[in-house]
């Protein structure tokens, strides 16, 4: 199989492709141009690194988010125009979820085998204006669930609400800015609790190319359609609009 996927969540995007589950190409958005104008060329440059055309593409997979509203736009308008044009089948990833897979220990810890408390996984990446995106795993049946909603919200509360979750068990922490959480006063009790963190690439369109080729062998296709963003947080215009009402005095 061969597999497109795109990931224009946040300013550090990526496009891989990956043929016969293995990974052939991939382009980093190294700066600040938009994604309506890098894109295309990128993943042009990614499919001629890797000796194949568009129509050679077998499967798209597409970040979902969170991240910025436009990113995120962009990427799966770009994806839904070739699921139509193309007639291949999508599957929609979580970012978060991909984070929470790429940094997954490759071993159960001795005390879950006894019977102790699950692991729980935390993936987070910085969300700007002092908060974070984030969603806490637990593995059932060998598999990550999700528990919750992707959330919005202040790293603090983030480590507050993963150590509740945890009650005496171990977190494993994944990200893109691990500094966000490792900086805060209440790291040094997280770490005498046993728990990891790991700082991963931002380069996850493989990760996300990966997951969905899994999904795709199991028939979990997303609609085109119905294919939608989880920005999780309103866009600027939402936030910064007064509407009519703000010019009455």
């Amino acid at each position: 199989m061969i597999t497109l996927a795109i990931d224009t969540s946040e300013l550090r995007g990526s496009i891989a492709v990956r043929s016969h589950s293995e990974h052939c190409a991939s382009v980093l958005h190294t700066d600040r141009t938009d994604y309506s104008e890098w894109l295309i060329p990128a993943v042009q440059r990614a499919l001629r690194s890797a000796g194949l055309t568009m129509g050679a593409v077998e499967l798209y997979a597409a970040a979902a988010g969170p991240g910025s509203f436009t990113g995120v736009r962009v990427g799966l308008t770009t994806v839904k125009a070739w699921c139509e044009v193309y007639r291949k089948p999508v599957v929609g990833i979580s970012r978060l979820e991909a984070l929470a897979l790429c940094g997954r220990p490759k071993t159960r810890r001795a005390g879950a085998a006894r019977g102790g408390p699950a692991d729980l996984w935390a993936a987070f990446y910085d969300a700007q204006r002092g908060q974070i995106f984030g969603a806490l795993y637990r593995e059932v049946s060998r598999r990550l669930k999700r528990i919750g909603d992707e959330m919005v919200i202040a790293p603090e509360a983030f480590l507050e609400l993963a150590a509740r979750e945890a009650e005496e068990g171990v977190i494993h922490w994944v990200s893109l800015d691990a500094r966000i959480i490792t900086g805060l006063n209440g790291w040094s009790e997280r770490q005498r609790r046993g728990d990891d963190i790991q700082e991963r690439s931002p380069e996850l369109a493989g990760e996300i190319g990966r997951i969905a080729e899994e999904r795709a062998a199991r028939g979990e296709f997303s609609d085109p359609l119905e294919l939608d963003a989880n920005y999780v947080r309103r866009s600027d215009a939402e936030i910064f609009w007064k509407g009519p009402a703000a010019n009455v005095r």
